[in-house]
């Protein structure tokens, strides 16, 4: 097709900063509507991108609009009953992480999406930037040889507020910390490391949240600290921490660690997301880390100095993953991360909810 015609569910600033500048410089893309339940904001947004049709109920701008795929940026809960709505209609479908609430429902949403032939994504980001990109290119090469064990941290300031915030309502979101930033990280463990078996967990609450909700109503509040640790189908284990919570003095409020090591090397990479993007190496027989290159971190030949920077061209002006979903949309070829690939993450978030809940290893296949 020569334009494919896009939908967009949810109007909060992730869909404003991320999906919608990607979509506008995208010549086979036309975002035709947009809702909200705020109607007021999904109006502004509306005028600052200028899209056409504005709905607060997406069953009536599913049955309206002639759309050709759909993008759910809206909370955890409403993914999967909008996803299947949407497959019905024929359309194709990029779905914000974590999937769904469970893996009951993941599976149901990549059933449905396998049976209706449809063209999927789940956007796990990191796994489209320079760091990411150069260590997966790495890992083939057999920089590591063997893989023995990573280490992956997360951490994030955002939920040291006592305020109330849906993505830690576990009937909103599923989990806390585990879903929402941790399912990134788990991606990239086995984008990196393959195939997991078993999982042991620990979930916190540190901060003491409201009781009930704005509206009134008691929720059953989710972690905004988890600490994952993986059992790999090649015998390699894995580390995963996620925190909503840590205090990191960097001008985004985060930073990221990244340490993966095999019989023949090591890799380790860290950023503050203002200044630093470092990756280092360093190969079994030397005795220290050496930098390594990073191709799309040059720009005009000179390195990038704002990370922030990098990650807005990325996504908002090279149109990465938005831009990877358009055109498999358009040409009718597959894109990744897709729903097999999300289902599989929310099975491992499954099964560190059951670890959590009963203190004891899990192994993925009980989760079914």
């Amino acid at each position: 097709m020569d334009q494919v015609r896009i939908g967009i569910i949810g109007t909060s600033w992730w869909a404003d900063t991320m999906y919608l500048p990607a979509l506008a410089g995208n010549e086979k893309a036309v975002v035709v509507a947009c809702c909200g339940r705020n109607e007021e904001r999904a109006r502004k947004l509306a005028d600052i991108w200028e899209i056409p049709k504005v709905y607060t109920d997406w069953q009536t701008m599913l049955n309206e609009e002639p759309l050709d795929a759909l993008i759910i940026s809206s909370t955890n809960a409403t993914h999967c009953p909008v996803t299947l709505a949407a497959l019905e209609k024929g359309l194709h479908v990029l779905c914000e992480k974590p999937l769904a609430l469970n893996y009951t429902e993941a599976k149901r949403m990549l059933e449905s999406a396998q049976s209706h032939q449809a063209i999927t994504m789940v956007p796990f980001t990191y796994s489209f930037l320079p760091m990411t990109q150069t260590i997966k290119r790495l890992l083939s090469e057999g920089y590591l040889g063997k893989p023995h064990h990573l280490n992956f941290r997360y951490y994030a300031n955002y939920g040291r507020s006592p305020e109330y915030h849906w993505r830690f309502n576990k009937n909103l979101a599923g989990s806390g910390s585990l879903g929402d930033i941790g399912s990134h990280f788990l991606y990239l463990a086995t984008w990196f490391f393959g195939e997991v078996t078993h999982v042991f967990a620990e979930l916190n609450t540190v901060i003491e949240r409201p009781k009930l909700e704005p509206e009134g109503q008691p929720y059953v509040q989710a972690d905004d600290f988890s600490i994952v640790i993986l059992t790999f189908a090649n015998g390699a284990k894995g580390v995963v921490q996620a925190s909503t919570v840590a205090h990191e003095p960097t001008p985004w409020g985060q930073t990221h660690h990244l340490d993966l090591h095999g019989s023949a090397g090591t890799l380790r990479g860290w950023t503050d997301w203002k200044k630093t993007y470092q990756l280092l190496g360093a190969k079994a027989e030397e005795t220290q880390f050496q930098e390594i290159d990073m191709p799309e971190m040059l720009q005009d030949g000179q390195q990038r100095e704002d990370i922030q920077q990098m990650y807005k061209e990325t996504f908002r002006k090279r149109g990465q993953m938005v831009g990877d979903f358009v055109e498999a949309v358009a040409s009718g070829t597959e894109c990744r991360p897709n729903f097999e690939d999300g289902a599989s993450i929310q099975r491992i978030l499954d099964a560190a909810l059951l670890s959590a809940a009963e203190g004891r290893k899990v192994a993925i296949e009980e989760i079914c």
